[in-house]
């Protein structure tokens, strides 16, 4: 069990549950670091006395600074501020619930420092999966998983031999536009978009998960967190996210993990491992449950689920690349500089440009990131200005 912690994203979603968890089990927290909430992360930190606290705008920092200057916390920014977190002494696990590549490199230093990591951040495992589960093998450091369907799939494997698994299978909501056709999915807002029908998210994996690409990044996450090929995951659509995730074994059996769609069960699961804590979340009543639904994932429909198979599948950058489009899409479409359907198109447009480098270095991973940051913008600016057809579609 976690016996002191360090969160990485302790603002977001994620991170405020994590510290609820906390609160429950009486876990002790060292370092928390925000991106740009210092009003919530000053409240945090008069509650939680952390040693440390970081956020990633200097002026924001300095402002902090002056906020917290009747307390012992020491406050820092920046990038040099996320690795300075993630090494402090006091703890032995850090909570990385970040968003986007923002994640890589403290995960990295964090496991050099022999920290286990608790994973939230599914990016840092696309971008980079072989060298950071290399990593983690090389310093004896734990990965457990914070994702729902990922901490299915580590309960579900528990116990049984990788030579027995036929295939995993990672279960998805469908996203508030489930069943829509390309021309309905055209049509959506921000509005729609941003109302998950069974999670309360960030607003950044609330999209990806409207477009389906948030299981998609899943599946790659999966293939580097549980050394399976691409051709053995798959995806299921279960609207009512009661079953988070199964694995499928040679012998036809099937072992799913089931629970309410409350993500402070898998956060306590990742702090608590290999022991199971009491607590009063939501517990699934299986007498009011009238049935559980299944059915393939339209693929055709939402694109972004093919794309990351295929960035899989080819492998070397294109998982980096188109990462790092969709963060860049994402956020144009939450600034309602594209359409729904935009994000899509973009992506596609940058992978298609991108001539893949198959054994990317850390610093080859971060050059190719900003490549296709700037790719995505190239692509938005020439297409927004030159054609009425596509201008009309980033309404």
């Amino acid at each position: 069990m976690t016996k002191n912690l360090a969160i990485l994203g302790s603002t977001g979603s994620i991170g405020v549950q994590a510290l609820e968890v906390c609160d429950n089990l009486n876990i002790p927290v060292s370092g928390l670091s925000a991106g740009g909430n210092i009003s919530l992360l000053e409240q945090q930190a008069r509650k939680y006395k952390p040693s440390i606290v970081s956020v990633m705008e200097a002026d924001k920092g300095r402002e902090l600074k002056i906020k917290l200057r009747d307390t012992a916390t020491k406050v820092v920014w920046g990038l040099e501020g996320m690795l300075e977190l993630v090494s402090i002494p006091e703890a032995d696990t850090v909570l990385t619930s970040v968003v986007g590549i923002a994640g890589l490199l403290p995960t990295m230093r964090a496991i050099r420092e022999g920290k286990n990591i608790a994973l939230a951040n599914k990016e840092t495992l696309v971008t980079a999966g072989k060298l950071v589960m290399e990593e983690a093998r090389q310093n004896r450091v734990q990965i457990l998983p914070v994702d729902s369907e990922h901490s299915a799939l580590f309960q579900s494997l528990a116990g049984n031999r990788p030579e027995d698994v036929d295939k995993l299978v990672l279960t998805a909501s469908g996203g508030p536009f489930r069943g829509f056709t390309a021309e309905q999915l055209s049509k959506v807002t921000l509005k729609q978009a941003l109302k998950h029908p069974n999670w309360a998210m960030g607003s950044k994996i609330t999209i990806d998960s409207a477009t389906m690409m948030n299981k998609g990044l899943e599946v790659i996450e999966a293939q580097w967190l549980f050394d399976m090929d691409i051709s053995r995951i798959e995806v299921l659509v279960h609207p009512q996210s009661i079953i988070h995730s199964m694995v499928s074994f040679q012998d036809g059996s099937i072992i799913a993990q089931l629970g309410a769609p409350d993500m402070r069960i898998p956060i306590q699961l990742a702090l608590t491992w290999p022991e199971r804590r009491d607590n009063q979340f939501d517990r699934v009543d299986f007498t009011k449950m009238q049935q559980l639904t299944f059915e393939k994932p339209d693929d055709k429909v939402f694109r972004c689920l093919n794309y990351a198979f295929r960035s899989s599948r080819t492998g070397g950058s294109l998982p980096v690349v188109m990462n790092a489009s969709n963060e860049v899409a994402v956020a144009l479409f939450l600034q309602e500089r594209i359409h729904f359907t935009g994000i899509m198109d973009l992506i596609e447009n940058v992978m298609d440009n991108h001539k893949v480098h198959m054994n990317p270095s850390i610093d080859d991973i971060i050059e190719i990131d900003g490549w296709s940051r700037e790719e995505t913008m190239r692509i938005y600016n020439r297409d927004y200005s030159r054609n009425a057809t596509i201008k009309a579609n980033y309404k």
